[in-house]
């Protein structure tokens, strides 16, 4: 009766070690993703359209003055 019992609660103890470690994996494999903030998209657009016109604006070459 105890080797019944003991067998009985090492295979419980197996078990439930493998049921935790599923979840483990499962949950590291998890992939997060972020929603954007409504409105955030047109304030991206237009902080790019702003560098954009700062980057496409000519810089003044010296050898051009000369």
């Amino acid at each position: 009766m105890f080797f019944y019992i003991l067998l009985l609660s090492i295979a419980i103890i197996i078990f439930v070690l493998i049921l935790s470690v599923i979840a483990i994996s499962k949950g590291y494999a998890y992939e997060h993703t972020v929603d954007p903030i409504p409105g955030e998209e047109d304030q991206d657009k237009t902080e790019d359209e702003e560098h954009e016109d700062e980057n496409s604006k000519e810089i003044p070459n010296d050898s051009d003055s000369k």
